[in-house]
């Protein structure tokens, strides 16, 4: 049976076959560090009946007013793992989690290049909100899509109207 847990310490020393796929975005120990003391509710992993650890999820609620939101900061599942309903589930606690919190919205940025993540959003019900050009770096830089779900506080849907142009990073609240 899969668990579904926080993410601890200990567990910094066994997740790093999850994050081979070169899609997902790789952060230094602090960083990861940081969400663990800030935003430890966030912060999830699966866990398979043998103790491998399957995917992960980590985010934070961030924003004033009705910018207050959940944000993913990384998801990513192993692959032996995939298709199997785990990143729904991983993104349905951070959902729970920031209506909790009275989020108007949860919004994550994915590669534009990355349809099956894409589609898989778009079945979870997020939309793409707006284009983040070069948000990623690389050789070339790749753009993003910030795709947002409203929660039940945003109750006239404001906060996923689509913008019609794209932004640069440094234009992100």
């Amino acid at each position: 049976m899969t668990t579904l847990r926080p993410f601890t310490c200990d567990d910094m020393f066994r997740f790093n076959f999850v994050n081979l796929d070169p899609l997902t975005e790789t952060y230094g120990l602090t960083f990861y560090l940081q969400y663990m003391a800030h935003w430890p509710e966030y912060f999830q992993l699966t866990e398979a009946p043998g103790g491998e650890i399957m995917g992960y999820i980590m985010g934070k609620a961030e924003g004033h007013g009705n910018n207050w939101h959940g944000h993913v900061t990384a998801l990513s599942v192993a692959p032996d793992y995939r298709r199997l309903g785990l990143a729904a589930k991983l993104m349905s606690g951070l959902e729970e989690i920031s209506e909790k919190k009275q989020a108007y919205f949860v919004d994550l940025f994915v590669r534009v290049s990355n349809t099956v993540a894409i589609n898989m959003y778009k079945n979870l019900g997020y939309i793409i909100y707006r284009t983040v050009l070069e948000y990623y770096s690389g050789s070339p830089d790749e753009d993003a899509y910030d795709m947002r779900k409203s929660l039940s506080r945003d109750v006239d849907k404001l906060s996923v109207v689509p913008l019609t142009h794209p932004v640069r990073p440094e234009d992100i609240e």
